[in-house]
């Protein structure tokens, strides 16, 4: 990608920019969301009691098989090979069990270089930046593996450029410098309007060592991309970079009126940092592929906004589902999300290459299994009827499955350790 960035174009020859642009897109999905229709799309097979009797024992012999590598974590690199090999075994055996996965679906994750992205990522993070918190540290790490997939999708290889490390680390870093109870808002908007006009091309001098990180983040991605040849990623960048500028400052705001306002500001945030991610996969994109890449980034960040319901309304947050939360029930507006989220994924069939299918396969089915489950964590925010209906599709009663989330979560931290080590 690198090399890539070093031939130029004839003089002639412009550059491609983002087509449709970021106004055309927020548009033409915001109606999408407004306009989804009535009803709830296919969400796939249903389970007997006892398949799905099956697939909780996989589940359960799955999350043990984790807990236990906890108890002892590896302090070579024998053991953290023998380690690996035993998770690896773990997960291949509750894939197969429990979530009906195949040799095609397991390649994917296992042999298609997803793996190593993640503990070169950790290791990189670690050089870079030494300070920095596992929490932040594994909300990057889900950016690689959006970036991997993207690869995959594209028929490129999957592989940590530095272009992808940066814009995965980029985003933690401002959001803790923006949402740093000890900065003014004036300082913010400082920052805000330094990182706008680096992220356009011009020299500026950082304010601090936090911003110089920042600012070096920027310039590893210039590394990887020329400006003159690559117009798309930079317009990307400070596409993302306006979006969450506006999210921040409207998301509290008593501005917000409607669910249609709201629903832009989301739709804006999610849809540019795929966008962005994308770009920084390929250099340019293709306007059905700009299209498909800004709605499926938005329908990640609806569920991403369901996932994090209770958390927003505790923090005074709007977002389409946190704005509903406990004044009426969840069911029309998730229901909503099914909708939005099965016309995106429409446009999948077209986007990629051929080889991709296993993949594009496990990107339909698991999105709607991620909406139904998350869905099935708050009991208090839906109709029983309506829980009973998306319990159905679920592989586990939405009761056991919640059980063994929370197995998992207490041991969070001994989790983050054993990965981290992985990387070592």
């Amino acid at each position: 990608m690198g090399e890539e960035s070093t031939h130029l174009r004839p003089a002639s020859i412009r550059p491609p920019s983002l087509v449709p642009g970021i106004p055309e897109l927020v548009a033409g999905f915001t109606a999408l969301w407004r306009e989804g229709g009535d009803g709830r799309p296919d969400l796939g097979r249903t389970f007997t009691r006892r398949e799905r009797s099956g697939k909780e024992r996989a589940l359960a012999r799955f999350v043990d098989a984790l807990r236990s590598e906890t108890n002892r974590p590896p302090m070579s690199t024998a053991d953290r090979e023998a380690a690996q090999k035993r998770i690896f075994g773990a997960f291949d055996h509750f894939a197969r069990q429990a979530l009906d996965w195949q040799d095609r679906h397991i390649d994917i994750l296992i042999g298609g270089g997803f793996d190593r992205g993640s503990t070169e990522f950790v290791r990189m993070a670690r050089e870079f930046a030494p300070g920095t918190s596992s929490g932040d540290v594994f909300q990057a790490c889900r950016n690689v593996w959006v970036a991997n997939g993207l690869q995959r999708l594209l028929g490129l290889p999957v592989r940590l450029t530095p272009a992808i490390f940066a814009y995965s680390l980029l985003y933690p870093f401002t959001d803790n410098y923006l949402d740093d109870p000890a900065a003014t808002d004036e300082t913010k908007q400082a920052f805000n309007s330094r990182l706008r006009s680096r992220l356009e091309g011009h020299d500026v001098t950082p304010a601090n060592p936090r911003e110089r990180t920042i600012f070096d983040l920027v310039s590893m991605i210039e590394g990887d991309f020329a400006r003159s040849e690559h117009p798309q990623v930079f317009e990307s960048l400070i596409a993302i970079h306006e979006a969450q500028t506006k999210s921040l400052r409207l998301l509290r705001s008593e501005e917000l009126r409607t669910e249609e306002e709201i629903a832009a500001i989301g739709l804006e945030k999610g849809g540019a940092s795929v966008l962005a991610d994308g770009c920084l996969v390929s250099g340019s994109l293709a306007p059905g592929q700009v299209e498909f890449l800004f709605g499926f980034g938005a329908y990640l960040q609806l569920m991403d906004d369901l996932e994090d319901v209770i958390e927003d309304g505790d923090a005074g947050l709007r977002t389409i589902f946190s704005r509903s939360a406990g004044r009426e029930p969840l069911d029309a507006v998730t229901d909503r999300l099914f909708r939005f989220g099965a016309r995106v994924l429409e446009r999948l069939d077209g986007f990629g290459v051929p080889d991709a299918e296993p993949l594009r396969e496990l990107v339909r089915t698991s999105l709607s299994q991620g909406v139904v489950t998350t869905a099935g964590r708050f009991k208090r925010l839906y109709t029983r009827s309506y829980l009973k209906a998306l319990e159905a599709h679920s592989p586990f009663r939405f009761s056991f499955n919640n059980r063994q989330r929370r197995k998992l979560l207490r041991r969070r931290a001994a989790f983050t350790r054993l990965f981290e080590s992985f990387a070592s």
